[in-house]
């Protein structure tokens, strides 16, 4: 094996990984921290897309994967639940080409709605894990998951979280590339169409294949054991977790389990047998804690407090030492804003001085909930602001449901926003509504990147351009106006009033560059014309 040794980011050795295991499909939906992931795949020459959401790109990736391809479906760990649907039927129908789908978990929140574990949906949909502690690791276990995916013929989830996405160090980028393989038309109807007389011999052939993936992992080599050999504490550890355990435990023995799910119980209970007390450090859930005490393990609990946040050194001595005390808060970080210039600081103003009651959704505009805006009253979860303004609509009396407006973001819209709008015209309330699509032409809060609306694909190359005001009129929205918020403040506010007094479903496509985006392609321009 050529050693090709490379600084890399955790996001960025994946990408090299998928693309020397010939990925015919790299496709996802930007999310901090899984973002870089399909844009090295693009930039290292890869078939890379954006999908408009999550649930399709796991869609495009299971075709990729029943043709006998091989896919990479990225996403953070909320976007799994938009993928969830497709994703408990695969793991029944199977795959033929490696599918490799990447959770990317956000402990701490430092840039999510939620700190949701997704390690519970390897358990709950029935897919084998992977979980890398470093870069190098984010690299090999890549390779390996395309391998493990193909040999039993399963989607694998491969969780990392926001410190092994983001961290850089050094990693050999070892393999060779390969040719991709050719995929032909295999019918196998079967396997491939879950209608219940196929549905049920597939869940048995399911559990079958999770038992030989258990015994498989006793002997994979991917969970290894570390430390003192005499030592009488052992600690099961994963990912990030295991680093900072590494260093505030030297003298205890570790055991680092690289495929987290199915377990390798006999494994776990040989280790504990070594040792006089065990415990687990986690970041999240007790995902591996209860599981290993139904493992028939004693474990020592840790305390409630470090079901919370990212874990460092510190707080792994005080799990191991039994301390719960409160965590020192450190001195405050400098609150997030809207950029100086951004347009959406003109609707956020307009919309506080009406005393409008604001339904919100997930992107960069969800900073209007902050100083000096104070403008945004709901956000739940992406698209959720059209429903949730209906639903608001519905509840108050009329005086108070013409102050309800929804914001959504343009990339969000085309995420999931357009089943609100349909929702909006067909089941339309009594005083109608009124909703703001910010249109900055980028999916900005992720770090720029485009999407169906923008008019270009991730390579920056002319692409179909969806038309969101045209969209939203076929749909059969009554007024659709498009506005510049700077350039036409005092027609926005006017249009604002008039919309909220109105009886009928409105959209006001708030259109205006994000001041960075448009930094971006000039320098992108000056780069193409060298």
């Amino acid at each position: 094996m050529a050693e090709k040794r490379m600084i890399l980011s955790g996001d960025e050795a994946v990408a090299h990984a998928a693309c020397a295991c010939a990925v015919r499909t790299g496709v996802g939906y930007p999310g901090t921290p899984s973002t870089e992931i399909v844009e090295t795949i693009s930039a290292l020459g890869g078939n890379a897309e954006w999908a408009p959401n999550e649930k399709v790109a796991l869609e495009v990736a299971a075709g990729t994967a029943f043709a006998g391809g091989r896919a990479i479906v990225t996403m953070k760990h909320v976007g799994l639940n938009v993928a969830a649907d497709p994703l408990f039927t695969m793991t029944y129908t199977g795959v033929r080409g490696g599918l490799v789908l990447v959770s990317a978990d956000d402990p701490g929140m430092a840039s999510s709605q939620n700190e949701q574990d997704n390690r519970n949906y390897a358990k709950f949909a029935q897919m084998p894990m992977l979980e890398p502690a470093d870069s190098q690791e984010a690299y090999d276990f890549a390779v390996k998951a395309f391998e493990i995916s193909e040999k039993f013929e399963q989607p694998l989830l491969f969780r990392m979280t926001t410190r092994v996405c983001h961290s850089r160090s050094i990693v050999n980028a070892w393999k060779e590339k390969e040719e991709p393989a050719v995929p032909e038309f295999v019918p196998n109807v079967k396997e491939r169409v879950m209608i219940p007389a196929n549905a049920r011999p597939s869940h048995v052939r399911l559990v079958n294949k999770m038992h030989a993936l258990a015994d498989w992992n006793e002997t994979s080599g991917l969970n290894k054991v570390f430390g003192k050999e005499d030592a009488e504490l052992g600690i099961i550890t994963s990912g990030a977790a295991f680093q900072h355990t590494l260093e505030a435990a030297p003298e205890t023995k570790i055991l680092k389990l690289g495929m987290t799910w199915p377990l390798p119980a006999k494994m776990i209970r040989d280790f504990a047998a070594t040792v006089k007390k065990v415990i687990v450090v986690e970041e999240g859930s007790r995902f591996l804690e209860e599981n290993i005490r139904l493992l028939g393990v004693e474990v020592t609990p840790k305390a409630q407090i470090f079901e919370f946040g990212e874990l460092n050194v510190s707080r792994v001595e005080k799990l191991i030492a039994g301390d719960d005390t409160p965590d020192d808060k450190g001195a405050p970080g400098r609150p997030p804003a809207l950029c100086p210039g951004c347009p959406h600081r003109k609707t956020y103003e307009l919309l506080r001085d009406l005393d409008c009651i604001v339904a919100g959704d997930i992107g960069c505009y969800t900073l209007g909930v902050l100083p000096p805006f104070n403008a945004l009253h709901y956000s739940l979860c992406m698209g959720a602001s059209i429903g949730m303004g209906l639903g608001l609509r519905r509840a108050f009396d009329e005086a108070t449901a013409r102050r309800v407006v929804s914001v959504i973001g343009d990339s969000t819209f085309m995420h999931s926003g357009i089943t609100g709008i349909v929702e909006m015209v067909y089941n339309r309330p009594k005083y109608g509504h009124l909703v703001l699509i910010l249109d900055n032409s980028t999916t900005a809060m992720t770090g720029f990147q485009e999407h169906a609306a923008t008019g270009r694909n991730m390579k920056l190359e002319e692409a179909p351009r969806i038309s969101i005001e045209d969209l939203c009129r076929s749909l059969g929205v009554q007024n659709v106006d498009v506005v510049d918020p700077v350039a036409e403040n005092a027609l926005y506010e006017e249009l604002i009033r008039k919309r909220l007094a109105s009886n009928d479903v409105s959209v006001i496509v708030v259109r205006r560059p994000c001041v960075l985006e448009v930094k971006k392609l000039a320098k992108a321009a000056k780069g193409a014309a060298k």
